[in-house]
Order: C-alpha cells, then structure tokens, then sequence
C-alpha cells in the first residue's frame, strides 16, 4: 500500500507543477514583435530556462542540504511564488514579461529535487522514482492541452492563460503535496539495502565526485545533450507538430500518454533488477535502447517507412519513447542505483542537480545555436539532424560507462573491506 500511495502522491505532486511551468509553451506568440532579434517565444523560453537552469545549481548545495522539517513549507513556498510570477507575466508589459516569466523559473526548478527527498533510500524507491518521472513526461501535454481549451473558451488572452491555468491546479498541488509530505521515513530495512540517506556537506561531495570523476564527466556530456533533446522536443512541440501537419490541441496529451506508458514499463522493468547485484546495469541497457529507438526512428521517417498520414505524428512518439527511455533512467534514479551499490552513505539529489544544471545548460545552447546558428532550417528537419547526432554519441558514451560505473562500484567495496573494523576477539571464560 506504501508503494501504491507514493507513486500516487510524487505523480500527483510533479504534475500539478508542470501547470505552472508548461503551458504558456502550447503558444506560438507569432501576434507579437521579435525581442533581440529573437521570436518571442523563443525569448520567453529561454528567459525561463535559465531561471530554471540557474535553480539548478542553486539546488546542488540547497535541496541536499534541506532538512525533514523544512521540506513542506519550502515546497509550498516554491509553487507560490511560481504562480505569482505568472500572474506578473499576465499583467505587465511585453517587455518585462521576460523578466516575470524568468522568476516563474527559479522556484520551479528546485520542486524535483524536493519531491526526491521524500522517496529515496528505499527499497521501492525505483517504483515511487518511476511514478514521479511518469509525471513530468506526461504532464507537459496534458497540461499544455488543458491551457489551449481554458483559453479557447473563456478567451482571457494568450498572455493570461498560463496563471489562470496555475491556479486551476494549485489546489491539487496542495493536496497532493501534502499527502507526499505524509510519507514514513525509510526504515531500517530500507537502509541495509539502499545505504543511510542524509544530507551532503562539503566534503562528502567533493569525495564523491573524485571516485566516480570519469563516468560522471561522460555521464554529465549525455545528459547535457539528452536534456537539450528532451527539452527543445517538448517546449517547440507545437513548432515541430506543425510542420508535420498536425495542428489539434489534443496531439500534444496523445502522444505524451504513449511516450510515458513506455517510459514507465522500463522503468518497473529496472526495479526487478536488484541495485545491490545489478547496479545501473539495466539503467544503462535502458539508454542503449532508447539511443537506438532515436536514430532507428528518425531513420525510418526520413525513409518514408512510418505509416501513411501519421508518420509526422509516429516520428514523435518514437523519438520521445526513445529520448525518454535514454533520459529517466540517467538521472535521479542512476545515482540512487549508484549509491546504493556502492554503500555510500549520502543523498541522490545531489548528483541530480549536478546533472540538471548541465543539462539545462545543453537546452539553452542548443535552442541559442539554433536561432543565431541554423535559424534558415526548420524545426523538424533541425531536429531530425540532432536525433541522429544523439544517438551516436549516447551509444559510444553509455556503452564506456556500461564497463566503468560496475568497476568503481567493486573499487568502493573493497575499500569498505579493508577498512571495515575488526571484529574484537570474544573474552575467555
């Protein structure tokens, strides 16, 4: 029953936040004047990007250092000032919206890493971990879908629509968010399988990253490039469905819905894979085989082998089940995977957020690249190239660390071996 109300709590949780994050994507904003040179979506993209990118490394030393009481009030305190930043973004005028829509950014970034401190060291973490990860790869088209149907029957303005659909969902955030903050803390069970969970200072941190340095370097280039894929995919969706041809509010919940049922099945597939035997092996056959479903299908489209009229919308699916199968599995479930095999008694948000600041820095360079550096070649076809480039450098990148991360994780327990204290001889009768 644990398990059953985790996943419904951490899903329920992340989804609503994506209301406060996602919806203003759904629209093009082609009614209004380029800013720097740049569309202005493009700008309002990017202005929120680097919030959320600069919250990511705030997160690194901030969400591993948050302790138990402080989790709800910060959480609650996060998606307040989120909204009241779209409600900024509604109100003032184009010109400081970047401003407003940038502070939306820097709350929201850190909500994940809060999220994570309820459910990790645990022996279902994997379940609860997958039903978070299944939020965010849904919610983002649900969400953007039910701000396009809220506009297009209450008419309050493109401009409007993202705060107004924020304050839709906070009630259910609120909800939601408490029932996550209800969740028992690990138990001594859990702890012999997944190592003691507390949060990281100085030191343990820099220990951590000089044991695992090479892996993490290469794990931190996929993930740079990964996120970039991800995230450009899911914020110019609408660019992207329509060229393509597909132009219905509802293609973006569809294709989402099957991107995340085979986001999902891997990943409760990787959790019959025990961490302290298997480590991120099955994490990193998962990415090998989202790489592969990339570049095979943006093979096949490019081909004309996917079906009739709905090759456009197939393309994405496949390309979303595959970046998200390469995706979910390298992030807060890997280092979860990593700590547990090789006993090291710390925190995976830690690593989280040194992978989601790379990360977010990859999606504002590439979406900066494709304005100033390929902005004559369309969405689609830019973003056919970049399938293929991905999942040539993730199978040469993954397939390294595939040999790498077990081999440190067996460095790890030997050293545990040699230094573990001695039994004391029993005293003679």
């Amino acid at each position: 029953m644990l398990t059953v109300y985790g996943c419904i709590a951490a899903f329920g949780t992340y989804f609503c936040m994506y209301a406060f994050r996602k919806p203003f994507q759904a629209v093009a904003y082609e009614m209004q004047d380029d800013q720097f040179g740049i569309k202005l979506k493009t700008v309002f993209v990017l202005s929120q990007l680097f919030g959320y990118a600069i919250s990511k490394f705030l997160g690194v030393k901030f969400c591993s250092e948050i302790t138990k009481k402080w989790r709800f009030p910060i959480l609650i305190g996060l998606i307040l000032v989120a909204e009241l930043a779209l409600v900024l973004f509604g109100s003032l005028p184009v010109k400081y919206k970047l401003a407003a829509i940038f502070i939306n950014g820097l709350p929201l970034g850190m909500v994940w890493g809060v999220c994570v401190l309820y459910i990790e060291g645990r022996k279902i973490t994997e379940f609860l971990l997958a039903g978070l990860a299944c939020s965010y790869i849904i919610a983002s088209g649900y969400v953007k879908t039910a701000g396009l149907m809220l506009l297009e029957r209450f008419d309050f303005g493109v401009f409007w629509m993202p705060a107004v659909t924020g304050a839709v969902f906070l009630p259910l955030f609120l909800l939601f968010a408490w029932l996550l903050s209800q969740m028992p803390p690990p138990t001594k069970e859990d702890e012999l399988h997944r190592t003691h969970r507390q949060p990281m200072k100085g030191p343990e941190k820099i220990a951590f990253l000089r044991f695992f340095a090479l892996g993490i370097i290469l794990q931190m280039l996929i993930y740079f490039l990964i996120t970039a894929f991800r995230d450009v995919r899911d914020a110019y969706s609408a660019e992207i469905f329509k060229g393509l041809g597909e132009t219905a509010p509802a293609v973006f919940a569809q294709s989402e819905t099957w991107v995340a049922f085979a986001a999902l099945s891997a990943l409760i597939i990787i959790r019959f894979f025990d961490s302290e035997k298997w480590g991120v092996i099955p994490n990193l056959g998962c990415q090998i085989l989202g790489f592969l479903i990339v570049g095979g299908s943006t093979l096949a489209f490019s081909m004309g082998l996917l079906p009739g009229e709905s090759a456009g919308f197939w393309w994405m699916v496949l390309i979303g089940v595959g970046g998200y199968l390469a995706y979910v599995p390298c992030d807060t479930i890997y280092y979860e995977r990593v700590i547990a095999r090789a006993r090291w008694v710390s925190t995976a948000v830690f690593m989280t957020y040194v992978m989601d600041a790379t990360g977010y820095t990859g999606s504002v360079a590439l979406q900066l690249y494709k304005n100033f550096g390929a902005g004559d070649i369309s969405w689609v076809n830019f973003f056919r190239y970049f399938s293929y480039a991905l999942a040539c450098a993730g199978l040469i990148i993954v397939g390294f660390n595939l040999w790498y991360f077990p081999h440190r994780a067996r460095v790890r327990l030997r050293q545990l071996q040699e230094h573990a204290p001695v039994p004391a001889a029993p005293e003679e009768a």
